[in-house]
């Protein structure tokens, strides 16, 4: 009898472990001291609750990266917060350039650690912007920085195979000739919303 109420227990406890770890978010760290970022008491309270945001929390993975309809608002909020010292398709200015294959700071190769670096600020002038960019819109501004990219995207850890393969190098004369216009009529959504 103590055996079966000890293995039920296991079950039980087994069950509850699985349950928190499947819905676990990830530990999220300042690029420069290592601190675990306070994502739920720093973020707008508006912007959290969209399947993006929830299955970025939970994996790390911006599902918005080459989701064409999300890109235009990807690019307003780069050119309102990001562009002054980063320049205007991420060529660099001040900061550094986010449209090459060099990253200042390597853990920016994956969506998670540009995440954190834009969150959290960095060295130099990257202040934080935890508390004034939305995490949705952060998504849409992690997936026009992926998009801006220029160089080759063999080593870009944030793009799927299939989005390897078809990826093309930014071209700022076709954004603004028919991209941008062509992206804005299609819906920023993925499945799940």
């Amino acid at each position: 009898m103590r055996f079966g109420i000890l293995a039920a227990g296991a079950v039980v406890w087994s069950l509850i472990a699985g349950a928190q770890m499947a819905n676990a978010q990830q530990v999220f760290q300042n690029t420069i001291t290592g601190e675990t970022l306070d994502v739920d008491g720093t973020a707008p309270k508006e912007g959290r609750d969209t399947p993006a945001v929830k299955k970025f929390l939970e994996t790390g993975v911006d599902a918005y990266v080459e989701v064409p309809g999300c890109l235009p608002k990807g690019e307003e909020v780069f050119l309102e917060s990001c562009s002054g010292c980063h320049g205007h398709i991420g060529e660099g200015k001040v900061g550094p350039g986010l449209n090459d294959s060099y990253w200042t700071y390597p853990k920016n190769e994956t969506d998670k650690g540009l995440f954190e670096t834009i969150f959290g600020g960095a060295n130099g002038m990257m202040g934080p912007h935890g508390q004034d960019i939305e995490l949705d819109d952060m998504m849409k501004l992690i997936a026009w920085i992926r998009h801006i990219q220029k160089d080759d995207v063999k080593d870009a850890q944030w793009l799927t195979d299939e989005q390897k393969k078809n990826f093309k190098a930014f071209n700022i004369d076709e954004w603004e000739k028919t991209g941008r216009a062509a992206a804005a009529k299609q819906q920023c959504k993925i499945s799940g919303n």
